[in-house]
């Protein structure tokens, strides 16, 4: 049994849903034959296949090993696909008593967060993972210029530059150029590998590995979820129906505070993928019960315009976890509960939650997990990856580019005054 798998809403029509499943099959067709939009990025399809007898997998093994020797923070520095697919996976799987602590930086503009961080690892001894294919990107670029003084004014420079880790374009950039000219070990983001897919590279795993997480098992989970492919065209041409019905809103919903980077993975995956010439499907998260008391009312009687889809952690009687106690007393009424597990009673809110939203008019369907362990992560990195591939093609729009991500970048540089930049309006 795969230790993911999809269902779609109670009582769905099969029949108005083959339309769809069967152009998620020509769209899919159109990524294995290359003949897509943006075909020249369509790298990750096959990556996970033989990334494991790739040298550089045993060169982010070695590299993670060294770090968790010597350092007690790695300062992960990037942007976007640079930095959230290895925090979704870090949370996911929640590795208990890590030998070192990765956090993430250089993915805003923040004054404050940026000084609090640089207050934390001063005297702590750190190491860099810098992640950018061009090394010029504003966010990370600032970043990395404040961390690259303080790890040389604490190590000097030649020991600072062993304890800084490149991730980067194999062959150009400014921060390929600065890594070669310092010497920094460097990794490759794959030419044919867009940011936002290349969470199953040295982008995401380097991290991923210093955190403790077994990369070998996620690139594992990545590669069986071949035997899934059914689930993920049969999800993205559910998109599509809702699309069709006049819902233009999908919400990934959890009930896990360890899924919520997941759902900011994702959401990115998405929105950057799809939403171009006035198209796609709004991405849109909640992190359930906490979000019931907010957005709850919302869902349940608000407009019908958007659609959800539940990611679930199946639950496990077996698994250890807290009961809760009882109470003599009993002054919160709650003794029906005593000695359920914690895992139970969320377990129920969630399936009694996806009746509710079913009945008040919200289509509903589950993405379903065995367990958050590092197998399940994989499974679920590439499950998403290529329903978005076929989603972005069912759409008609190149779902490997960011067009659209560019205008921002041109109005703050003309407000700031970068050269080249001085005449536009």
């Amino acid at each position: 049994m795969n230790h993911i798998y999809y269902r779609y809403p109670k009582g769905l029509d099969s029949l108005k849903l083959e339309p769809f499943i069967s152009k998620s099959r020509h769209a899919e067709n159109s990524l294995l034959e290359g003949t897509c939009l943006g075909k020249e990025f369509l790298g990750w399809i096959n990556h996970a296949d033989i990334y494991l007898t790739n040298p550089e997998f045993k060169k982010i093994l070695d590299a993670a090993k060294k770090i968790q020797e010597n350092s007690e923070v790695l300062v992960v520095i990037g942007i976007g696909g640079s930095y959230l697919g290895a925090r979704a996976g870090i949370e996911f799987v929640n590795p208990k008593n890590p030998k070192t602590e990765v956090i993430f930086a250089g993915n805003n503009l923040s004054n404050n967060q940026l000084y609090d961080q640089l207050e934390y690892v001063k005297d702590k001894d750190f190491s860099i993972n810098v992640i950018s294919k061009s090394g010029t990107t504003t966010e990370p670029a600032i970043a990395f210029r404040f961390f690259k003084k303080l790890i040389e004014e604490k190590y000097g420079k030649e020991e600072a530059a062993k304890r800084i880790y490149a991730t980067t374009d194999a062959h150009k950039g400014a921060l390929k150029n600065l890594a070669e000219k310092e010497g920094y070990e460097t990794f490759i983001v794959p030419d044919d590998i867009g940011g936002r897919y290349s969470v199953l590279t040295a982008v995401g795993l380097l991290p991923m590995a210093v955190a403790g997480l077994n990369i070998k098992k996620i690139i594992e989970g990545a590669n069986s979820s071949k035997s899934s492919l059914a689930d993920i065209r049969n999800y993205a041409a559910f998109r599509h129906y809702q699309l069709n019905d006049g819902k233009s809103i999908e919400i990934l919903a959890n009930f896990d505070p360890s899924l919520h980077y997941m759902g900011e993975w994702w959401k990115q995956l998405f929105a950057e993928s799809e939403g171009k010439d006035g198209k796609g499907i709004i991405p849109y998260t909640v992190d359930y019960s906490t979000d019931l008391h907010s957005f709850g009312q919302m869902a349940q009687d608000g407009p019908r315009v958007f659609f959800e889809t539940f990611l679930c952690v199946d639950y496990d009687s077996n698994r250890e976890g807290l009961t809760v106690p009882n109470d003599p007393e009993n002054v919160d009424g709650l003794n029906y509960l005593t000695n359920k597990t914690i895992e139970y009673v969320n377990y129920s809110a969630l399936s009694a939650t996806i009746q509710a939203h079913e009945n008040g008019g919200v289509p509903c369907s589950e993405i379903h997990i065995s367990s958050r362990d590092e197998f399940c992560l994989g499974q679920l990195f590439y499950f998403f990856e290529r329903a978005c591939g076929i989603s972005g093609n069912m759409l008609n729009v190149n779902p490997f580019n960011q067009p659209g991500v560019e205008e921002y970048k041109r109005n703050m540089f003309t407000l700031l005054g970068k050269p080249g930049y001085e005449t536009t309006t």
